[in-house]
């Protein structure tokens, strides 16, 4: 019986337990023996040939150490091929590292004390930017064998993929040649994210990068947009335009439609325009470009906004209010 006052020690077992596992798996080569197995098989005398089971995996950067969201995909990418394993299917898992894109890239811009495509272009050059980034790019590999490892995960991790191998490029562009060939391959637009400093697209993972959020005042701006069928659906002759506001200009070019609240309640007004434009409340009247004010053109057009935006930013007659069905 533990007396009172006495510290008593409770060994954890279950640390112990799983390495005792991962060594008897390493030991037997259990993972290794699992794809020398014959493929699956439909039940005695159906005559069904052996199956592969593909799995694809998409490979992370190994620019960084692994965190937890790295544990938990890793963790269902071993679920599913052990399920199908475990039906008689053989399954082949090759472990793999993506090594393009701007991870690598920043690194190596912030060793060099250089910014941007340009200087890497002029004061580099791009054969040995590229050279930097290939001796780079795996630096982590070691704290991520430990952890595969660590979590049970099953994948040939020695004889890994890169997205930089040359066999790896070529097949890329050959998958893409075949699609080619069906006639599977389109050109359309696509309004995508753009980095102004590196010079080209990036993905909405290389947006959120470590360490890459933060709030910042940044540009807006307010669009108006003529309807097309005014007359027919208003009633009403002349030019009438939809007042829209976005944080996002850069996606005007590709902007296809506009957005309407169902529980927003919306204005018909008339507004002075000053060669085009509408005026803010809160703003003087002034342009640049025609010099003095009494050079200023100024017409009036009827606009349709939210009462709360009409309220807090403009100054006009209200026509009348838009119900949802309007």
């Amino acid at each position: 019986m533990q007396k009172q006052g006495e510290n008593k020690v409770f060994n954890n077992p279950f640390s112990e337990m799983e390495e005792a596992v991962l060594s008897f798996w390493e030991k037997g080569k259990i993972f290794e023996k699992s794809l020398l197995r014959p493929g699956g098989f439909g039940g005695q005398g159906s005559g069904e040939k052996p199956k592969d089971y593909i799995f694809y995996d998409g490979p992370p950067f190994g620019t960084g150490e692994p965190h937890y969201g790295h544990i938990l995909s890793s963790v269902s990418k071993d679920v599913v091929p052990r399920y199908w394993t475990m039906k008689g299917f053989r399954v082949e898992r090759k472990w793999g590292w993506d090594c393009h894109g701007l991870p690598i890239e920043n690194i190596i811009e912030a060793d060099m004390k250089i910014s941007g495509k340009k200087q890497i272009e002029e004061e580099v050059g791009v054969a040995k930017f590229n050279e930097a980034c290939r001796a780079r790019v795996l630096q982590y590999a070691d704290i991520w064998e430990v952890m595969i490892r660590r979590i049970g995960r099953w994948v040939d991790f020695k004889n890994s993929y890169k997205t930089m191998d040359l066999t790896f490029m070529e097949s890329v562009w050959w998958g893409f040649k075949e699609m080619w060939n069906k006639d599977l391959i389109y050109e359309g637009r696509k309004v995508l994210l753009y980095c102004p400093r590196c010079e080209t697209p990036i993905s909405n993972f290389e947006v959120a990068m470590d360490n890459s959020y933060k709030d910042i005042t940044d540009t807006s701006v307010y669009v108006k947009f003529k309807i097309k069928n005014a007359k027919e659906k208003l009633g009403v002759e002349g030019d009438v335009y939809i007042l829209a506001w976005t944080t996002t200009p850069w996606t005007l070019p590709g902007n296809v439609a506009l957005a309407v609240g169902e529980d927003i309640e919306y204005v018909f007004t008339e507004m002075p325009t000053y060669n085009g434009l509408i005026k803010m409340s809160n703003l003087a009247i002034s342009d640049p470009t025609k010099g003095p004010l009494e050079e200023i053109k100024v017409n009036t057009i009827l606009v349709i906004c939210s009462r709360s935006f009409f309220e807090k930013n403009l100054k006009g007659k209200i026509i009348k209010t838009l119900k949802n069905n309007d």
